[in-house]
């Protein structure tokens, strides 16, 4: 297979030596588990259990909530003591929300257990990447990011490619080469489940070149009905060609694209030991609760790999090889290039944790003053994302935080090559990830200033709503009353009429009456026998006889 080469990196010394020598030591279950809640890039989970709740081993104590987010389980049962804030590996030395439980040494299993399914091959993917969800697993190359959405390709994304990533390129870290070495079987098993899962077409299984015996393991163990899906390809020990970008350089020739996914190109990459993980978690029904650690450096007794449980004390961890060696004042986890350091030896072993490296005085010497820099081009020339160093260097200097972003800032894979070569001794890297936190935090702040934006204009809007549903609502009211009032008037218009009328008949008959009344007053003195005039004298012409 025709290789192909990354932009820069550099050639590291090898120090895996010491560290495999040994078979992979695995630990007994500790006094005390400290859990932590966030174990992988986003969200963290939320605590499924109280304290004095007894818990089972593979049951699970944090439930995630987001979509990039993983539950977390009891790597041992026990009873959880104590659930609040705790030291945790994290370069800010910040603590975080952890599940601290007191194991009972039972290691036992309880009901919550997964169901195993030997019958894999023949269940829907969707259901698939569902249990490897619920197993809580992450990437164990270092970044942890959820392995459950990094196995969901957008609607339409079509995933030809599986990348094996084996590649441990830090010069101290052996993890990945011991786990080929003692089970490769398992790996195998685990990307014949995600090759099911994704549909892809084939598999490159990429092993460093100073790991003979991990790619002889491989190569002894390829099941036949795999050896036509699956490469197992050599490629040169050279840093950072463990990074997914420049790995997929190497075998395939293409590239991701700036601000792109690998499966934006049809591929996807995972680690050996995530693989692992996916075939615990589908046939045996186990979710993510132990890994490989390297416990390396001139700062310890007795170098080795050993598989901890995760809560695991790093103290516990370095015991277990022997202690520390005398003088020992830096203990780091990750490698030289890309880990930080910790402060506490309590802090618990986590899904990120590869590697415990610890040092004296005399291994790191400090790096000289720093100086201005001479614009020598160096860190350019070993940038293997082709990045301008000093460009991005200036204007996280100025805090130009649009001006960086524009050079390409957040392709920096932080791998540290550039300032490994600095003659100014200049922490580039410490540059970059300051102005990424920055425009993190910026970005944070505007989307809160969004949201109370878009409340406050909901809320305006709502006012307005609620005044012109009040005004239109008084308007039919008045329309109302007014109308009622008109109404009023008319009936009393109405009756006053009818009162006048009445009236009007009324002394319209006393007329007639008091008219009728005289008339028969003046008939009776004319045909009566009485004076007409009313003068009581009789008539003269009266004889009084007939």
């Amino acid at each position: 297979m025709q290789l192909h080469r990354f932009h820069g990196g550099l050639k590291l010394a090898d120090e895996t030596e010491v560290s495999t020598r040994d078979p992979v030591l695995v630990m007994g279950v500790p006094s005390q588990l400290t859990v932590p809640l966030g174990q992988h890039i986003g969200e963290a989970a939320e605590p499924c259990v109280a304290v004095g709740d007894h818990v089972t081993k593979g049951q699970r104590i944090g439930q995630s909530k987001g979509y990039i987010a993983a539950h977390v389980h009891a790597p041992s049962s026990g009873e959880v003591i104590e659930i609040a804030p705790h030291a945790v590996p994290h370069p800010s030395g910040l603590s975080a929300p952890c599940v601290v439980i007191q194991t009972d040494g039972r290691d036992a299993w309880g009901d919550t257990r997964m169901e195993p399914w030997l019958d894999w091959d023949t269940r829907d993917p969707r259901k698939l990447r569902q249990r490897i969800r619920d197993a809580g697993i992450v990437g164990l190359g270092g970044a942890a990011f959820p392995t459950a959405v990094k196995l969901n390709p957008r609607a339409g994304q079509r995933i030809h490619t599986l990348i094996v990533n084996g590649a441990e390129c830090e010069p101290y870290i052996s993890a990945d080469d011991m786990l080929l070495r003692t089970a490769p079987e398992a790996v195998f098993e685990g990307i014949r489940i995600v090759a099911h899962l994704l549909g892809v077409d084939r598999v490159l299984f990429a092993v460093e070149d100073n790991m003979p015996e991990a790619m002889r393991a491989l190569t002894e163990t390829l099941p036949g009905e795999l050896r036509e899906l699956i490469q197992l390809v050599s490629v040169p020990a050279l840093y950072p060609t463990g990074g997914e970008r420049q790995m997929i350089k190497v075998l395939t020739g293409q590239e991701v694209p700036s601000g792109g996914l690998p499966a934006d190109i049809g591929m996807v990459c995972n680690n050996p030991g995530t693989l692992k993980a996916v075939c615990d978690a589908v046939i045996q029904g186990r979710p993510l609760l132990s890994r490989i650690v390297t416990v390396t450096g001139p700062g310890v007794r007795h170098p080795r790999n050993v598989e901890a449980l995760l809560g695991t004390p790093f103290a516990d961890v370095i015991a277990a090889t022997g202690g520390y060696a005398k003088g020992v004042d830096r203990l780091v986890m990750g490698g030289p290039m890309m880990g930080f350091a910790v402060h506490d030896d309590a802090i618990p072993v986590i899904k990120g944790t590869n590697c415990l490296l610890a040092t004296r005085p005399q291994d790191t010497p400090p790096p000289g003053p720093v100086m201005p820099c001479i614009r020598c081009g160096e860190c350019a020339a070993v940038c293997p994302a082709q990045l301008l160093p000093q460009q991005l260097y200036w204007q996280a200097k100025a805090k130009d935080f649009d001006a960086i972003q524009d050079y390409g800032l957040f392709d920096c894979i932080e791998c540290g090559c550039c300032a490994h070569v600095c003659p100014s001794n200049i922490p580039l890297v410490q540059y970059y990830r300051y102005a990424k936190n920055e425009i993190w935090a910026r970005e944070k702040e505007r989307q809160k200033s969004d949201i109370a934006r878009e409340r406050y204009e909901f809320r305006q809007e709502r006012i307005e709503r609620e005044e012109r549903e009040k005004a239109e609502r008084m308007a039919r009211k008045k329309a109302a009353v007014k109308k009622k009032e008109g109404g009023d008037s008319d009936q009393q218009a109405a009756i006053q009429a009818a009162l006048e009328r009445a009236r009007a008949r009324k002394a319209a008959k006393a007329g007639a009456s008091d008219e009728g009344n005289h008339t028969e007053k003046t008939g009776t003195d004319r045909d009566g026998t009485g004076d007409p005039a009313g003068s009581g004298e009789s008539d003269p012409t009266d004889t009084g006889h007939r």
